[in-house]
């Protein structure tokens, strides 16, 4: 199999950051860091460890503009999710029952739906999107428990309007799935909770971030332990929380050069997809992610159009039908009444370059036509 040359999946997960790995391997150091260490001890590696998380957590609350009191640092973004959805219901279970959500919502938040609904005998409601994936308002809505609306959507790139979905539902506690924007834009002005995960912006894996309103109604869902944060579940991984800090630093100070060299990418791509025929473009023509292109290939299996890339050395996902994990076409796609045969995503990260671009968009139409050749026989 031929070597992957060009990595172009970056919305799964991000190559460490440099600077990431600098911070994780000095936070192990056992001369300096001690960031093994329980912060809960007494003794000093402990208090060590303690001092970094602190670090760590001020760090990420300086970078995302909020409370360092806010800031959690979880095993995964699914963690933060489910903390933070169903911590949200639970808060409010005294008032209302009802969790709203869209119906392009990650995996996470409608398993964090269906266990609320056996576990706290309550329902969900879904919000329709229209074609460009954009959750669609409703004019006039009850007021339910929770609303849980990403800022993005991590298969098409449609940034949301939360703004209008605040409005809607009022003073309804708002949660929202940052993870998909990898901190790519700044997050958004209407939230209770919230959650991102630190392998989308260059961080390792492993780490989440959860954020919690200052004064939001928040209790614990799941079983604790001693630890101080009753959102952290558990032991937090020290070294790892101060690398998933250093490198949202490094996002969040390139992140307007980032997005402006990756429009240039996705808008030279998108041209290419255009002029190849039964080709279907998918996500808001504007208000979208800067680093995502999806599109889905008519008479083309899915499967197929991504190991043939792979072949040829491009890396890139498959958001629809027939994955390994998935005998299914992509919610996203048919809640958005699009096309789900075919479909590809294509995501870029820092090190992705122009001449990275250019060789996919100089083999995409060949190969399409060659997938679609081998189905004609």
């Amino acid at each position: 199999m031929q070597p992957l040359s060009r990595y172009l999946d970056s919305g799964s997960s991000e190559p460490l950051d440099p600077r990431a790995r600098e911070a994780l391997v000095a936070a192990y150091d056992a001369g300096s860091g001690a960031g093994y260490a329980d912060p809960l001890r007494l003794h000093s590696p402990a208090r060590q460890a303690r001092l970094l998380l602190d670090n760590a957590r001020a760090a990420v609350a300086e970078a995302l503009g909020v409370r360092e009191d806010e800031v959690t640092f979880t095993a995964s973004g699914t963690a933060a999710v489910h903390l933070g959805v169903l911590g949200l219901l639970k808060g409010q279970s005294r008032t209302s029952r009802t969790l709203v959500h869209s119906a392009v919502e990650h995996s996470s938040v409608f398993a964090a739906a269906r266990w609320w609904e056996e576990h706290g005998g309550a329902r969900t409601q879904v919000l329709p999107v229209d074609r460009t994936g954009q959750v669609v308002p409703p004019a006039a809505a009850d007021e339910p428990a929770v609303v849980a609306v990403q800022q993005a959507n991590p298969e098409v790139g449609t940034v949301q309007p939360l703004d209008a979905v605040a409005a809607a539902f009022r003073d309804v506690p708002l949660f929202v799935d940052a993870c998909a924007v990898g901190a790519r834009l700044p997050l958004p002005e209407h939230w209770a909770a919230a959650a991102l995960s630190a392998h989308k912006w260059g961080g390792p894996a492993g780490v989440g971030v959860l954020l919690v309103r200052k004064g939001t109604r928040w209790r614990p869902p799941f079983p604790t332990d001693e630890r101080v944060d009753l959102r952290s579940a558990g032991f937090e991984n020290v070294p790892a929380a101060l690398a998933a800090a250093a490198a949202l630093q490094v996002r969040v100070a390139e992140r307007e050069e980032l997005a402006r060299r990756h429009r240039t990418f996705a808008d030279r791509l998108r041209r290419c997809l255009a002029t190849i025929p039964d080709v279907e473009l998918h996500g808001h023509p504007e208000k979208r992610l800067p680093h995502l292109v999806s599109f889905s290939c008519l008479y083309v299996d899915g499967e197929a159009l991504v190991t043939e890339l792979d072949r040829r050395g491009f890396a890139v996902a498959s958001g629809s039908a027939c994955t390994a994990s998935a005998l299914e076409p992509s919610h996203v796609l048919v809640a958005m009444g699009a096309l789900t045969h075919g479909n590809a995503r294509v995501t870029f990260s820092p090190a992705t370059t122009e001449a990275d671009v250019d060789a996919l968009a100089a083999v995409l139409p060949e190969v399409v036509a060659e997938l679609r050749a081998r189905v004609d026989r």
